[in-house]
């Protein structure tokens, strides 16, 4: 008979494993930190050399090098490898830092990257080149995307918003003032409403103009209204906004050469315009005519909008874009303005083109990607812009009422734009305002 001792040791061993199991589940993070990250650690140490040779990723050791190494005594003097410079964890994977000798470059590195990663046993391999020569290595651990938690301390700047997290772990953020405009694309249910709303969500805390055309009739937008400076709900109203935004954007245009000086933040503090953001939900609408007498206007509105997209940047004022498909076939100007969108994100599309669209011009190397998103990972999506460089990111679950109460909540930082004044939805604000205040007193819509 086992004396209690054994038992003991035998309980709390199974008891260990067991928490690590859940935590493996539950916790990933803890798993990984505990168990993964030492144990992926090791098994690269040890099989560095090993790993590289297989995959190929060696060169022929220089003249000078070999020359040395046989009249040093060395037999055999084996290929040079790919210089370790650091290694160091992260909460969800492991970078490691390399110097590539002659002979080798990045795209060597990445075409083997799935092979690294089962030879390390990691969720994913990712090559970033840090500058000529050296190239860092970003292990994921596990699948960060299939339960989003973003980290306590996202970057932050004056036109920064955090809006989803990468699959290495790090913060995807819209930067206006490094990348101005954007095009969203993505099938229904595919997540694509849920990044705006994290979006505006985010730059409801901006001191920025948003100006909002959903030509919808409104129903994803209106929400918005305490936070918009204008809100356009049918291809009339928009086709006036835009009239509006490229006069404004003309005046902007004259300060900065009273001034002397090229883009809006190098005007002073106290003589700079408010950075306005142009929020166009599914943009087929403003292209597709019913009647031969509405052309003219979609080809004025098409012209507004690249006008604004070539040289809004300089003087405050983006573009985001947003649709399911964006191609030739919505007419005359399509493909001119998706050029100069230089942000993509692409969630889950239903055809391989509607993905060519959004990123064959920019990365095309991202569009299998594009294609093989799972329908039940709503929010998943890659991202790319025209470095070349492109990642899988998922924004947070964020619901309407969500937006909806931080763009209440800061209502305050909407700015006082006259020329959008004829624009601004303060009769609809009104009635939304007093339907609140019925319902808070009990009253129904039919009191």
């Amino acid at each position: 008979m086992p004396d209690v001792a054994t038992i003991l040791e035998a309980s709390g061993a199974l008891s260990g494993a067991a928490g690590l199991g859940y935590a493996k589940v539950r916790a990933p993070r803890v798993y990984w930190s505990l168990v993964g990250l030492p144990v992926t650690w090791g098994r690269f140490a040890t099989t560095y050399r090993s790993t590289m040779e297989a995959c190929g990723l060696t060169v022929r050791p220089s003249r000078i090098r070999a020359f040395v190494g046989r009249h040093g005594g060395h037999r055999e003097v084996l290929p040079e490898l790919p210089k370790v410079r650091r290694v160091r964890g992260t909460a969800t994977g492991m970078r490691v830092r390399l110097r590539l000798p002659a002979g080798l470059e990045p795209t060597d590195v990445a075409a083997a990257s799935e092979r690294l990663r089962h030879a390390w046993g990691v969720h994913s391999v990712r090559v970033i080149v840090l500058r000529p020569g050296v190239i860092e290595l970003r292990m994921t651990g596990y699948d960060v995307l299939h339960r989003v938690r973003m980290p306590r301390r996202v970057p932050t700047g004056p036109m920064v918003v955090p809006v989803a997290l990468r699959d290495d772990g790090t913060v995807f953020t819209r930067d206006y003032r490094r990348v101005p405009h954007a095009l969203t694309l993505g099938a229904n249910q595919s997540g694509k409403s849920m990044y705006q709303r994290n979006l505006i969500k985010g730059l409801a805390k901006l001191p920025v103009g948003l100006i909002g055309i959903d030509c919808k009739r409104g129903v994803e937008q209106s929400a918005y209204m305490p936070r918009l400076s204008a809100l356009a709900t049918t291809p009339a109203e928009a086709a006036e906004v835009l009239e509006a935004l490229v006069r404004e954007m003309e005046f902007r245009f004259d300060l900065l050469s009273k001034h002397g000086v090229a883009e809006l933040w190098e005007l002073p503090e106290e003589a700079r315009p408010v950075p306005l953001v142009v929020l166009v939900d599914e943009v087929a609408e403003l292209f597709l005519v019913a009647a031969k007498q509405d052309e003219e206007r979609r080809d004025r509105m098409v012209m507004q909008m690249i006008r604004l997209g070539q040289l809004a940047r300089a003087v405050g004022i983006f573009l985001e874009i947003c649709g399911q498909r964006f191609g030739s076939e919505l007419g005359r100007g399509a493909t001119t303005l998706r050029a100069q969108l230089t942000g993509r994100v692409v969630h889950r599309v239903n055809d391989k083109q509607t993905a060519e669209m959004g990123l064959g011009d920019i990365a095309p190397d991202a569009v299998p990607s594009a294609t093989t998103i799972p329908p039940d990972l709503p929010g998943v999506a890659v991202a790319g812009d025209s470095s070349g460089g492109w990642s899988r990111i998922r924004t947070p679950k964020t619901t309407l009422d969500e937006t909806a109460t931080a763009c209440r909540e800061y209502a305050h930082l909407t700015p006082d734009l006259p020329f959008l004044a004829p624009f601004r939805p303060t009769r609809l604000i009104d009635l939304l305002t007093a339907h609140e205040s019925l319902m808070a007193s009990g009253q129904t819509s039919a009191d």
